[in-house]
């Protein structure tokens, strides 16, 4: 998934997904929270301001990350959701 825009919202095959998300993983490895939500928010942002990320693909990929995170976790994408869906 280079953007929002190739992200299949789980429409695909589960291996796909799993080597996407494994192929994502060793791209972000190193990587703390902070740096990763900063390069997930700003992709999402572009892509929303380019007029290519609905709002109902992006509540598909909080629905999709949603059960991985803990409760703070998931009240921030749920914060971060909100305000890109302002743009």
């Amino acid at each position: 998934m280079e953007d929002f825009a190739s992200y299949s919202g789980g429409k695909g095959a589960s291996g796909d997904w799993v080597q996407e998300a494994q192929r994502l993983a060793a791209q972000f490895d190193g990587k703390n929270e902070g740096e990763l939500v900063r390069t997930i928010y700003a992709r999402a942002a572009q892509a929303r301001k380019a007029g290519t990320l609905t709002d109902g693909e992006i509540d598909a990929f909080c629905a999709q990350l949603a059960p991985v995170l803990d409760a703070g976790q998931r009240k921030r994408l749920t914060k971060l959701a909100s305000e890109l869906k302002k743009l």
